[in-house]
């Protein structure tokens, strides 16, 4: 469920633009009726409707997701993914580096000698 949904916003960025309700929704994917629960707000937007509400109406996903009341993060709004991406990144080479120098125990490694 969104947290609020700003309709008078929506209505606003889409008579700007030209755009329908209808046209909204089918861009995005949904039926007329599932974008009346989304202005009801009884329905929230997925991340990829976010992105498409906001290619069509001009907007940054931010301010769509703000304006929608949506209480999941809007892809590519806050760089947390380029950051979470960087970090796992980081680990994996760490992991990597250790699995390369760390050997669990058994018997010797036939090309060292080492165990």
């Amino acid at each position: 469920m969104a947290l609020f949904f700003d309709g008078e916003w929506f209505n606003a960025r889409m008579a700007e633009r030209l755009l329908t309700r209808e046209a909204l929704a089918v861009a995005s994917g949904m039926t007329a009726a599932d974008l009346a629960l989304v202005f009801k707000d009884q329905r929230e937007l997925t991340a990829a409707e976010v992105a498409i509400f906001a290619e069509m109406l001009g907007a940054t996903t931010a301010e769509i997701a703000l304006h929608a009341g949506v209480s999941t993060r809007a892809p590519g709004g806050d760089g947390l993914d380029a950051r979470l991406s960087e970090l796992e990144a980081r680990v994996a080479r760490r992991w990597s580096q250790e699995a390369v120098t760390v050997r669990p125990e058994g018997p010797p490694c036939p090309a060292t000698g080492q165990g």
